[in-house]
C-alpha cells in the first residue's frame, strides 16, 4: 500500500495572498524569503516563475506568459513584478533599463552608531570567491552624503571599467532601538547583491546574511517594500507595496520570543510556513515522505514534524512534558492535526536518549495515533520513486531516515556497475538506491536481526537478486576486519554509523571511535573507489569530521584525491548560526600506497572499541549469503536499543538517530 501524499492544500502553486495586484498587463506578487525568482535548472519547479505559471495555467490561461524584468535574491522578500503580455514588455523594459523605476527596500542592521541618518553609498563592485561580490571604495571611500536628495545622474551612468561596475544606493534611517536599526534603501543601480555588499563594506552587514558577515537572524532581513513605475498601458503612476514581515520588528525588539506563546493558531501558522518551503519536494510527484518542520531551523525549537503519505509523526525533544524548555505537547499535536493529516503519531525523545531501554514503550512511542486515525501497521512510502516500508507505531524509528534522501540519490547516481558496501545499514535504504542505480553487487551489513529482515523486504520490493545483493547480520567491526583480510574490495562504501551503539560484545562512540572505523572502511575500498561517510553527532563539527577522515585514510594507506562536503536536503534547515546536524562527506581515493599494496596493516589499524571477534560457524560470516546469517543472542535487545538511538532526524539530538 502506497498512500498518496496528503495535505495538498499545504503546497499550492501560489498562495492567493501573495498576489498584490493583477491586470491585463502586469501581475505583482509578494515573494516570500527562501523562494528563488527564476531557477536556471530546467528540472526545478520551486521558483516563483515556474510556480506562477502553474498557477495561471490552473486558472485556465494556457499560455501563462510572464515577462521577467526584475529579480530578487532567493532570501530577499517583497514586491516582484512581471508583465502578462508581450506588448507590455517594451514600456516596462525602458523604465528598468533607464533606472526610472523607483525601488525601496528595508534592511535590518546593527552597530549603526553615530552615522548620519541619511547618506549615499558609492562603490565599484567586483566578483569575489564563493559567489559573493566585493565593494571597492569610489574615489577614496563610500561617501555618506547628508544632501542625499541631490540628483547625480552622471555618477549613476553605467561604468564597466576594469575596476568594477558602479553601484549607488541612498539610505535613510527609519528606526533605531539600542544597537539595532532599520534602514530604508533606494538603489539607483541594479547590481548583483548590491545592497548586501555595500552595507557590509561600511560595516553594516544585513542581519541574517552569513555570506557578508551579518549578525544572526531567523532569515535575511532584507525586504523589497515598494516599487514605483509608470503603467505600461496608461502611463499613470503605479505604486505597489508589500507589508514589512513580522521578523523585522521581532529582530529590532531583540526580545527572545516564545514561538509557542501564541497558542495553537500561531504554531499551526509556523508549521504551514515551514511546509511552504518544502513545495519543491512535495510537488515533484515522486516522494511521499519528507520533513515538514525541523526544529529551530523552522522556528519551532525541540519539535520535528514528518509527513508519511497521509499521516504525520511529531517528535518532541529534550526536557520532559511540563519541564522548562519543553514544547507544550498537546498544543503542538493539536496544531499538527489541524494541518489536515488523517492521523498524528508521537515520538517523545528525552534529552539523554541513552536512558531508553525499550524504545517501544508507550511513554516514548505510542503504537496508535494520538490524534485522528491510525495508519496501517506497515505501509510503503516513495522517495524519488523508490519504495520503502515504514512502521509509524513501531518504536522511535519508522524505517527510513528522511535526512539521507539526497545522499541516497547520490548513491543511486554513483552505483552503475559498482560493487557497493552498506555498513550500519538499518533497513537497507542506501542499498535499495544502489540497486536502483545499477549496482552489479552489494553487501548490506547490520547487527540487528529485525532490521536485516526489513532490509531484505525492501530489496525484494524492487526485485533485487539476493545472490548478487547479499544482506548480512553481523557486527560491522569484525566484519570489516575479515573483509580486509580476505582482500574483498568495493567501489562504493556507505558509512553512516550511530553516534553511540552497543552490541553483545562491542561498544561504539562516534566521538572517539570514528577514525578507527573509517580506517577499516578505507581498507576495503578499491582503487578509484568512493567512501560516503556521515555522522549526525552534534559533538563532531564538520572540520573535525574531515580530520577524522583524513587521519583514517592515512592509517589505511589510501590516497584521498578529493573530499567533498555534501549539503543536507532543504527540508532539514540548520538553526540560525548553528552547523547542520548531519555532516556528510564523499571521499574519493586514488591508487593504494605501497603499504596497502603489500597488504600490511598500519600499527594503529585496530579500532579503539571493544569489538567482537569474527563470527564463528553458525554466526554471520563476512560474505554470508542472504538468509544464512544468525543473530547474536541479544539481537532483539540490540534492535530495541537501536530504535531509541535511530529515530527520525531531529533538531537537537544526543544519541544515534535520536536527533534525526
Amino acid at each position: 500500500m502506497t498512500p498518496r501524499l496528503s495535505l495538498s492544500e499545504l503546497f499550492p502553486d501560489i498562495h492567493p495572498e501573495w498576489i498584490l495586484a493583477e491586470d491585463d498587463d502586469l501581475i505583482v506578487v509578494d515573494k516570500p524569503a527562501g523562494l528563488s525568482t527564476h531557477a536556471p535548472e530546467a528540472e526545478r519547479i520551486d521558483d516563483m516563475v515556474t510556480r506562477l505559471r502553474a498557477f495561471l495555467r490552473g486558472r485556465g490561461d494556457a499560455e501563462a506568459y510572464l515577462g521577467i524584468h526584475q529579480r530578487l535574491d532567493r532570501d530577499t522578500s517583497g514586491v516582484l513584478l512581471f508583465t502578462r503580455r508581450r506588448e507590455a514588455n517594451a514600456a516596462v523594459a525602458r523604465q528598468f533599463e533607464g533606472r526610472t523605476v523607483q525601488k525601496t527596500y528595508v534592511a535590518a542592521v546593527s552597530g549603526f552608531g553615530d552615522r548620519p541618518p541619511r547618506g549615499t553609498l558609492r562603490h565599484r563592485l567586483v566578483p569575489a570567491p564563493g559567489g559573493a561580490m566585493r565593494a571597492l571604495a569610489e574615489t577614496g571611500g563610500a561617501r555618506e552624503d547628508r544632501a542625499a536628495g541631490r540628483e547625480d545622474r552622471a555618477a549613476g551612468r553605467e561604468d564597466r571599467a576594469a575596476n568594477g561596475v558602479l553601484a549607488i544606493t541612498r539610505y535613510r534611517l527609519l528606526e533605531r532601538r539600542g544597537d539595532r536599526a532599520l534602514l530604508e534603501l533606494r538603489p539607483e543601480t541594479g547590481r548583483t547583491h548590491q545592497l548586501r555588499v555595500q552595507l557590509a563594506a561600511i560595516g553594516l552587514p544585513i542581519a541574517g546574511d552569513p555570506l557578508y558577515g551579518g549578525p544572526e537572524a531567523p532569515r535575511l532581513l532584507l525586504h523589497a517594500a515598494e516599487l514605483r513605475l509608470d503603467h505600461p498601458a496608461t502611463g499613470a503612476a503605479a505604486i505597489f507595496r508589500s507589508q514589512q514581515p513580522a521578523a523585522f520588528e521581532a529582530w529590532l525588539a531583540a526580545a527572545p520570543a516564545d514561538p509557542y506563546a501564541g497558542g495553537v493558531a500561531a504554531v499551526e501558522r509556523a508549521m504551514r510556513e515551514a511546509a511552504e518551503r518544502r513545495y519543491g519536494i512535495a510537488r515533484a510527484g515522486d516522494t511521499t515522505a519528507l520533513r515538514l518542520v525541523h526544529g529551530a531551523g523552522d522556528g519551532l525549537p525541540s519539535v520535528s514534524v514528518d509527513l508519511y503519505g497521509e499521516h504525520l509523526v511529531v517528535s518532541l525533544f529534550g526536557a520532559g512534558e511540563g519541564e522548562p524548555g519543553a514544547p507544550p505537547r498537546d498544543l503542538v499535536l493539536d496544531a499538527a492535526h489541524r494541518l489536515g493529516a488523517k492521523g498524528v503519531y508521537l515520538k517523545a525523545r528525552p534529552k539523554h536518549a541513552s536512558v531508553i531501554v525499550d524504545a517501544r514503550r508507550e511513554e516514548f512511542a505510542p503504537r496508535q495515533a494520538v490524534r485522528g486515525e491510525d495508519a496501517p501497521e506497515e505501509f510503503t512510502v516513495l522517495e524519488h520513486g523508490l519504495p520503502f516500508k515504514v512502521r509509524l507505531g513501531d518504536g522511535l524509528s519508522t524505517g527510513v531516515f528522511l535526512d539521507q534522501r539526497e545522499n541516497r540519490r547520490r548513491v543511486r547516481e554513483l552505483s552503475r556497475g559498482a560493487r557497493v558496501l552498506n555498513l550500519f545499514a538499518y533497513t537497507g535504504a542506501f542499498t535499495v538506491a544502489a540497486v536502483a542505480g545499477g549496482a552489479r553487487e552489494s553487501v548490506t551489513v547490520d547487527v540487528s536481526r529485525g532490521v536485516v529482515a526489513w532490509a531484505r523486504d525492501n530489496l525484494a520490493a524492487i526485485g533485487a537478486d539476493p545472490a548478487a545483493h547479499v544482506v548480512v547480520e553481523a557486527d560491522v567491526f569484525p566484519w570489516l576486519k575479515a573483509a580486509a583480510q580476505s582482500d574483498r574490495r568495493f567501489d562504493l562504501v556507505v558509512l553512516d554509523p550511530p553516534s553511540f551503539a552497543t552490541t553483545k560484545k562491542s561498544r561504539f562512540s562516534a566521538a572517539s571511535d570514528f577514525s578507527a572505523l573509517a580506517a577499516l572502511a578505507f581498507r576495503v575500498l578499491a582503487p578509484g573507489g568512493r567512501l560516503l561517510a556521515c555522522t549526525n553527532h552534534r559533538g563532531i563539527a564538520r572540520a573535525r569530521f574531515r580530520r577524522h577522515l583524513h587521519e583514517a585514510a592515512r592509517e589505511a594507506g589510501c590516497d584521498v584525491v578529493q573530499m567533498k562536503d555534501l549539503p543536507d536536503p532543504v527540508d532539514f534547515p540548520s538553526e540560525p548560526g548553528a552547523e547542520s546536524h548531519l555532516k556528510s562527506v564523499l571521499a574519493s581515493v586514488g591508487a593504494p600506497s605501497a603499504r596497502a599494496r603489500e597488504g600490511k596493516p598500519s600499527a594503529k589499524a585496530a579500532p579503539s572499541v571493544k569489538a567482537a571477534p569474527p563470527a564463528r560457524a553458525g554466526k554471520a560470516a563476512p560474505f554470508a549469503k542472504a538468509g544464512k546469517a544468525a543473530p547474536s543472542a541479544k539481537a532483539g535487545k540490540a534492535a530495541a536499543a537501536r530504535g531509541a538511538r535511530r529515530g527520525p532526524a531531529a533538531p537537537a539530538r544526543t544519541t544515534r538517530r535520536g536527533a534525526r
